[in-house]
């Protein structure tokens, strides 16, 4: 995927960043405006303050000593540095002293605060600009006099007051501090707004160019995964953003994808190999049967060999179907509160006549009712599994056979353990082995069986959220049933 500039405007974070620097700009720009009206505001309301102190010292002057007083007060004051404004005119209009040599036509009609800024110039800016002008052509100096006169008018507001014997006086401050002020701010906005949008913009690519990099990965991993390798995984940075997790769950996902496919080849080589004999011996049994003359008792001993066959061959697919079910997590069964007391005692009953007819010892130790969510008749499918086993491999015993189950609580969790003291499995590596699919660590196999019983038993143990455990006896074998223990004990 090419990182370009349309490409990385569709992504998801590049379309967020724009959005954030969107709403950013709007509020930022609605502050800066709200702050530069509210201080020019203020400054208004200071330079209005401070015409009106001017107005009252006036007004001071001319009770002390009249129109003489006011005029040498304005006269004065019109020569100190300053923003204010000082104006006596006649009743024409006429100028007679200040520091205004001209104002915006129709000032002097109004009659107390002017309704909006005026322009004026300053006393002296005229003569200055004429002196300057005589050392240029005409034509140059009309233009240097236009422009000039454009920069050097300036606003003011004021407050115009008439006077007891009709004279005017006006009293005013200059607005260039708040112009000023105003475009300070407004180049300030333009300056900072400018640089967001640079760096958002960079910001903006900077994320967008990321995600596709780390997008462009994962389709990448995803490709080769899709090609067959499913060792693939996709790639964590260990940001601990939203992409890893998304590529943590789907790395999961995968191996579990991987151990469920790696169970299905498993299944399909072990019932070629293993289901290959049965089937065999079902088709040279018809085979004896029909070729020759036999007897009806002949062909009914032979049909009812295979009816049992074909049972044994049924039990095994079950099995095979119930084990994927439960290494997948699916169970059409609800779970409920199992008493295993009452489970063991129920299996131990059931057994208690085959064993006998072995010669074997078969006792159950679970007084303490102790129960877990599951289901019933999983938990006793796998409970007989593994009695059945412990009494077929239990037989061989040098000593009295016998087989003991124990239903314990330990820390944290409930164990069903089944011992027998027969020759066990002493290998770590076969007890390892036997729990998997098909598996028989007899080698001659006299004893009936298709190596699926600890297979189903440690399925039902994973679906319950347990395990299973083979442990070494002295002599024989432990199988350990271990449940995790209720919450609510």
């Amino acid at each position: 995927m090419a990182l370009s500039l349309p490409a990385i405007m569709k992504t998801t974070a590049a379309r967020l960043s724009a959005l954030y620097l969107l709403l950013f700009a709007l509020c930022a720009m609605l502050l800066v405006f709200y702050m530069t009206s509210l201080s020019v505001r203020m400054l208004m309301t200071q330079t209005q303050e401070t015409i009106n102190d001017e107005v009252l010292g006036l007004a001071h002057a001319y009770q002390r000593g009249g129109l003489p007083m006011l005029v040498r007060v304005v006269e004065q004051r019109s020569h100190q540095p300053g923003a204010n404004l000082y104006l006596i005119a006649g009743v024409n209009g006429e100028i007679l002293t200040g520091n205004v040599q001209s104002l915006e036509p129709g000032v002097l009609e109004t009659d107390g605060w002017t309704k909006r800024p005026f322009t004026y110039r300053r006393f002296g800016e005229g003569e200055l600009e004429r002196l300057r002008s005589e050392g240029t052509g005409p034509g140059q100096a009309e233009q240097e006099n236009a422009v000039q006169d454009d920069d050097k008018r300036h606003n003011a507001i004021a407050v115009v007051l008439r006077l007891p014997n009709r004279m005017i006086m006006l009293v005013g401050r200059d607005l260039g501090e708040p112009e000023r002020f105003r475009d300070i701010v407004r180049r300030a906005l333009v300056l900072a707004l400018g640089m967001m949008a640079i760096g958002g913009l960079l910001i903006w690519f900077l994320v967008g160019r990321a995600a596709l990099r780390r997008i462009d990965n994962v389709s990448q991993a995803s490709r080769r995964i899709m090609g067959g390798d499913l060792s693939g995984r996709l790639p964590v940075t260990g940001a601990g953003d939203e992409f890893d997790r998304l590529a943590e769950n789907l790395n999961a996902m995968l191996a579990r994808i991987a151990t469920l496919n790696e169970g299905l080849k498993q299944v399909s080589d072990n019932i070629a190999h293993d289901l290959k004999t049965p089937l065999t011996r079902l088709r040279n049994r018809a085979e004896a049967t029909l070729a020759g003359k036999h007897k009806v008792a002949d062909y009914r001993e032979a049909l009812e060999a295979t009816i049992g066959e074909s049972d044994q061959l049924i039990k095994t697919f079950n099995a095979i179907l119930m084990i994927s079910r439960m290494e997948a997590g699916h169970s059409s069964e609800s779970m409920v509160l199992v008493d295993l007391a009452a489970t063991v005692h129920d299996v131990v009953e059931l057994y208690e006549p085959a064993a006998e007819e072995a010669g074997v010892t078969l006792e159950a130790s679970a007084d303490e009712s102790l129960s877990v969510n599951g289901n019933r008749e999983l938990i006793g499918q796998a409970l007989t599994n593994i009695v059945d086993n412990a009494i077929k491999y239990s037989t061989d015993s040098t000593q009295n056979p016998s087989v003991r189950v124990v239903l314990e609580k330990t820390a944290g969790e409930i164990r069903l353990t089944v011992s027998d003291n027969g020759h066990g499995i002493p290998d770590e590596a076969d007890r390892a082995r036997a729990t998997e699919r098909f598996v028989r660590l007899e080698k001659s196999r006299s004893q009936p069986g298709s190596g699926l019983g600890l297979s189903l038993a440690k399925a039902i143990m994973k679906f319950h959220n347990g395990r299973l455990d083979l442990l070494p006896g002295d002599p024989g074998l432990s199988v350990v049933m271990s449940f995790p223990e209720r919450q609510d004990d």
